[in-house]
């Protein structure tokens, strides 16, 4: 863990382009009469995933089906809780699902219920990767352990000449690690990068350790006290649900952030960022598939994480109308706006980013800020 003070952005470069951005995107939903909140469309989605999450579980659980059958649906589950994630709990602890607390406590515990802290992804994404997005020694999300170099900040180690083919694999360890060690070991530690987190409150106590036992009963004690397979096949299951799952959230959020179209920009001597937060972000973050409603579906919105990192407290419903709007402005002002054609393409990016930094300790001039 690194101990420097969070690092600063240098508000007075390119602050027109911020302020003018985001202004257009005020009067967008003020002009429309629209909310920055989920819609209609939005809540609709929501209850059919849910419904359909719920539906698959109880089916797998108590259908008595054959066992082909029932491998199957372990599979369906895997990516049933990702688009739950990604479409419900993702948006609702961003506090864009809802203006209702209520609302948004309620769909978070949709993380929760599948064995990923809420209370400690606010910490680990909202606070730590947003804020600090790419930036070695503050964003979590670069520094998943020295088995993986997804940053040319990091220390080249001769094991990661292989990372572009094993990596893959460890994105299916994903839920995995959530479930049964990341937030256990975040919550007492207590510290994430600069982030040094006072006293947790009692009920987060509670909430932890309350739905991780829920958790484990729901997705392996019930399974294995109900269904007619034997214990092997009900854990090989289990563990299917797991490796989808946790391939499918890994890799959605690897192509925002580790491509080769971004950048890793670290702060001066004096701790200074030299670009403000808005255009850092736009450096650091990668689109793919703009405008593609399957793929806004499937990634609950994320193949437009351009729009997210600029505005998290609107709801992903209105990325495509938002892109519009930014890549407009950024065309004007001559500020960089990374979109990738298709998830295929953005696919093999990362694949050639992996296994140029398994390689090489600075494949490009990452290092330096965009804008001096």
């Amino acid at each position: 863990m690194s101990n420097f003070s969070a690092p600063r952005f240098q508000p007075e470069v390119r602050s027109e382009f911020s302020r003018v951005l985001r202004n257009r995107v005020n009067h967008y939903f003020k002009s429309n009469d629209i909310s920055i909140h989920a819609n209609n469309g939005m809540i609709v989605r929501s209850v059919v995933l849910v419904g359909l999450w719920l539906g698959t579980y109880g089916l797998l659980v108590f259908g008595q089906l054959p066992l082909w059958a029932a491998y199957s649906l372990w599979a369906l589950m895997g990516a049933l809780i990702a688009l739950v994630c990604v479409n419900v709990g993702h948006d609702a602890i961003h506090g864009a699902y809802s203006k209702k607390q209520w609302v948004k406590t309620l769909l978070s515990h949709t993380f929760n219920i599948n064995g990923a802290s809420a209370y400690m992804w606010k910490i680990s994404h909202n606070h730590a990767h947003h804020s600090y997005t790419n930036i070695h020694g503050h964003d979590e999300d670069i520094c998943p352990g020295d088995f993986l170099r997804i940053s040319p900040t990091t220390e080249l180690r001769k094991i990661h000449k292989g990372q572009h083919i094993y990596a893959f694999f460890t994105y299916t360890l994903a839920t995995l690690s959530w479930v049964f060690a990341k937030d256990f070991i975040q919550f007492f530690q207590n510290k994430i990068h600069n982030y040094d987190g006072k006293a947790h409150p009692f009920r987060e106590y509670f909430l932890l350790f309350f739905y991780k036992i829920l958790n484990y009963s729901v997705y392996l004690g019930l399974p294995l006290l109900v269904m007619p397979y034997s214990w092997g096949h009900v854990i090989a299951g289990y563990l299917i649900m797991h490796a989808i799952s946790g391939f499918y959230l890994g890799i959605t959020f690897m192509l925002a952030h580790a491509v080769e179209e971004v950048q890793f920009p670290l702060p001066d001597s004096d701790g200074v960022i030299a670009d403000d937060w808005v255009i850092h972000q736009l450096q650091t973050t990668a689109n793919f598939s703009s405008g593609s409603k399957v793929a806004s579906f499937l990634s609950g919105g994320l193949n437009q994480q351009v729009e997210h990192h600029l505005f998290a407290n609107i709801c992903s419903v209105h990325y495509p109308a938002l892109s519009k709007i930014v890549r407009k402005t950024c065309d004007e002002y001559k500020v960089p706006y990374i979109s990738l054609p298709s998830f295929w393409a953005a696919l093999g990016s990362h694949y050639r980013f992996l296994k140029k930094l398994g390689r090489e300790k600075a494949y490009k001039e990452t290092l330096k800020p965009a804008y001096a």
